[in-house]
């Protein structure tokens, strides 16, 4: 058993994408629309056969990011390096996207650096 993908609900479908094929070299699917719901979505998938599914809908609304809440928290990437998390974290930052904490090493042993997506969402950059 494997996970499958994991999806998000994001606001402006394009800026993240954009913000993913940037950084992260992803191939992106073709863009899913139900008229209907209005649900729109795509897969971005990463080299190594892990799959993000970005989705949108007119119905879903910002959630409030000024704390921790239940549920997914982050997603974390592994970088390889712990030079390939100190140049991406540098690059990230440089274009003026969040940068909250690291690099370091945690108190568990990683390597990491935790930046935000356009829209919020935590990602782990990690060895």
């Amino acid at each position: 058993m494997h996970i499958a993908h994991v999806g998000v609900f994001v606001e402006d479908l394009d800026k993240i994408v954009a913000f993913y094929k940037r950084y992260f070299d992803v191939k992106v699917s073709d863009v899913y629309h139900n008229e209907q719901t209005s649900f729109s979505s795509r897969i971005l998938s990463f080299d190594d056969g892990a799959k993000l599914e970005v989705c949108s809908r007119d119905d879903v609304f910002e959630v409030d990011r000024s704390g921790f809440t239940c549920g997914f928290q982050h997603v974390a990437l592994s970088l390889g390096s712990r030079e390939d998390v100190d140049e991406l974290t540098e690059r990230i930052e440089e274009d003026g996207y969040d940068h909250l904490d690291g690099p370091r090493v945690t108190g568990d042993g990683f390597y990491e650096s935790v930046i935000a997506d356009p829209e919020g969402n935590l990602i782990e950059l990690t060895v």
